[in-house]
């Protein structure tokens, strides 16, 4: 049984990381329903790709400008929080069970449950730790994942008015299994996105620490060298541009698997029919065939600008959180 004080640690950084995976969610959630139209998007999603292909006309969203215009003209502000709510019940979850797990497996790793040690193990510890506690959350979280990707794709006229009905559609078409639909890829995915994520992280703020501390010999100061409200910013910034980047791919067909079978209006193209992937590798391989490699890639930009200041929100709130709630705490 786990000592008082280390439960009480667990129970800290689940509520610090719930705290700040819902603040980062709310606010990056309009560019989170841009990302998902496009990687949900059979056509190409850029103009220049539909005028090489004599296509002009075919894609509903052709890129950024014109898909927030266009969910703004049909479906107004809300549209750009549609699946927030499903959203919120997965990353709330989420955020708590990665950032309690990767304390514990920090903390085993270096023999301390101080944070600031944390920073002294070697950097490929700080990967798979990153890695492990993302696999854990993931797992715990997904069904929410895969109602929000549903409801942020679907648009007007919508097919599910409610997360309710979204549930016992899947459910009752799909059985519980659907409500994992796509969770192979996912993994696969989040392994080398969170553990960049979180070591990437790690290894920025090493360097800023470093940084600091050279700094204030050459000008003979006695500060502490503690990274400051804007450096952790830049620090969580950098970590998820460099893991949105690499992973987004996996991503797309995450996508493709949750919403397989989903009925739209034929204005959004056309849809992914039920049982279109055999599996994760077909499904990169057909992609890949018939949308090219920018397939692979749908989304990217709404994507990437999302995850560099979700991942600087996420990792700023945490680690002001925590702090503030072990200040009340101890």
């Amino acid at each position: 049984m786990e000592e008082p004080g280390q439960i009480k640690r667990a129970l800290l950084d689940a509520s610090a990381g719930a705290i700040s995976g819902g603040i980062s969610r709310t606010v990056t959630s309009p560019l989170d329903v841009i990302k998902i139209r496009f990687q949900v998007q059979l056509e190409p999603t850029s103009s220049w790709a539909l005028l090489r292909g004599d296509l002009l006309g075919s894609s509903k969203y052709t890129g950024m400008s014109q898909a927030t215009k266009d969910i703004l003209r049909e479906e107004g502000l809300p549209g750009f929080w549609r699946g927030n709510v499903p959203a919120l019940l997965m990353v709330m979850p989420y955020t708590a069970i990665q950032f309690a797990v990767l304390h514990k497996l920090k903390t085993f790793a270096s023999g301390s449950s101080k944070t600031v040690d944390h920073l002294s193990i070697s950097p490929y510890l700080s990967y798979i730790s990153g890695g492990l506690a993302g696999c854990a959350a993931t797992v715990g979280s997904y069904p929410f994942d895969l109602l929000r990707t549903i409801l942020a794709s679907q648009g007007e006229p919508k097919v599910y008015p409610t997360m309710r009905s979204a549930l016992f559609d899947i459910i009752s078409t799909r059985g519980f299994r659907g409500l994992y639909a796509g969770l192979s890829p996912t993994l696969v995915e989040i392994v080398p996105y969170a553990g960049l994520q979180f070591g990437t992280y790690d290894t920025f703020k090493r360097w800023a620490m470093t940084w600091n501390r050279s700094r204030s010999f050459n000008t003979s100061s006695t500060t502490d060298h503690s990274l400051s409200s804007f450096q952790l910013f830049i620090c969580g910034l950098a970590a998820g541009t460099c893991a949105k980047l690499v992973c987004h791919p996996l991503d797309v067909v995450k996508k493709r698997f949750q919403i397989e079978g989903l009925q739209r209006h034929p204005k959004y193209g056309a849809r992914v029919d039920h049982r279109a992937y055999k599996n994760m590798f077909d499904a990169l391989q057909r992609i890949l065939q018939s949308e090219g490699w920018h397939g692979l890639y749908k989304g990217i930009v709404p994507s990437t600008i999302k995850a560099a200041p979700a991942g600087a929100v996420t990792f700023v709130a945490y680690e002001f959180t925590s702090d503030w709630l072990e200040s009340i705490l101890s």
